[in-house]
């Protein structure tokens, strides 16, 4: 089987979809064989690993208009220039609205497409109108539609873009070795409890105001793991009072993070794609608090515990239980524990690798 995939991001850029290639695609055994691109890298300190992806140099890239429809002809060129034709047999379409996907299809015409769709595809579709009209012809051209969790599904048909082919439902998973190493021993509970934020510093993930309230809360002591530009903005913005920042964590030292802290806020407040952090912290034993949006409550449901983050008394009230009962985050823990063997990385891509085979066949 071989496959073509690959994001239109600058190879180091942070974000989930960015990991879930490395997990599936990349490495030195990937789970999925393939030939993977990316754009080069915006630092030129970051260096592409021999066992990265191909980084192709294309300018320009931009989300509206005609501007947008020029820079994907760029990258269809520079992606039909580097992978020959004959060479696949079937196109993964990661981010169904973005540069990647309209530019593999005009490389490839003829090759069947999975496409693979992400929440930032949904997410910018709602409010930018090129990006609507790519998902939109993406769902309806796509042999076949893969969603990580059903919420994705009903809001792509909800955007108007039923897809042609059918729609597939590919939990994403986390990485087999870390739910078989399973989780040390929970720590007595004493001083502070330890709350710990990690992703991405964007409106529709953590807003300042959430951080601001779990910092300011009593016994709590926040650690945030973020981009350190997205990180360095909110600083010099605003104060956050009693925050440790600890930088962007590479995938294995934020495991290791895990295990020195309490709890996990996930305060997302859009829909969210699957919420692979949550379900790696509650691989590595850390109990999770999460805003109930679609995807995180398919995915997480009673595992974790539900909170509504825009409301200060109701945060606080929970931490205040915590803090007085123990016993609530060991059975968070042994919940989460459960969740997290339900999604193992391997059964994601042996179901990816069966449906590109049943299409390569058609």
């Amino acid at each position: 089987m071989r496959i073509l995939t690959g994001i239109d991001l600058p190879y180091g850029t942070p974000g989930g979809s960015v990991e879930l290639l490395q997990d599936l695609y990349l490495g030195d055994c990937p789970l999925i064989r393939s030939n993977v691109f990316m754009l080069a890298p915006a630092d030129s300190g970051v260096a592409v690993p021999e066992t990265g992806p191909v980084v192709l140099e294309v300018e320009g890239k931009t989300l509206d208009g005609a501007a947008f429809r020029a820079y994907t002809e760029k990258l269809a060129a520079a992606v039909g220039e580097r992978f020959e034709p004959g060479q696949h047999d079937v196109l993964h379409l990661q981010h169904l609205a973005f540069g990647a996907t309209p530019a593999l299809r005009r490389a490839f015409p003829g090759l069947p497409g999975i496409a693979v769709v992400h929440g930032t595809d949904l997410l910018f579709a709602e409010s930018h109108p090129t990006q609507a009209e790519v998902l939109r012809q993406t769902a309806a051209e796509a042999d076949a539609v893969v969603v990580p969790t059903l919420a994705m599904a009903d809001r792509l048909i909800a955007l108007g873009a039923p897809p042609h082919g059918p729609i597939v439902h590919i939990p994403w998973g986390v990485p087999d070795a870390l739910i078989a190493a399973g989780a040390d021993e929970p720590r007595d509970r004493e001083g502070p409890l330890r709350i710990l934020y990690a992703g991405r510093l964007t409106a529709e993930k953590a807003t300042t105001p959430i951080l601001a309230l779990a910092a300011g809360l009593d016994g709590v002591r926040l650690s945030v793991a973020a981009p350190p530009g997205e990180y360095a903005r909110l600083a010099a913005t605003h104060k956050l009072g009693n925050v440790s920042y600890l930088g962007w964590k590479s995938r294995p030292e934020l495991w290791r993070e895990f295990r020195h802290h309490d709890l996990l806020i996930v305060p997302s407040l859009r829909l969210e794609a699957f919420g692979l952090v949550a379900v790696e912290a509650q691989a590595c034993g850390l109990p999770v608090a999460y805003q109930a949006v679609p995807g995180l409550s398919e995915v997480l449901a009673d595992s974790a515990v539900t909170v509504d983050f825009t409301r200060p008394a109701e945060v606080a009230a929970l931490v205040g239980r915590l803090r007085r009962d123990p016993a609530l985050l060991h059975d968070r823990r042994a919940a989460g524990l459960a969740n997290s063997a339900r999604f193992p990385l391997s059964a994601t891509a042996a179901s990816l690798l069966t449906l590109s085979a049943e299409l390569a066949r058609a």
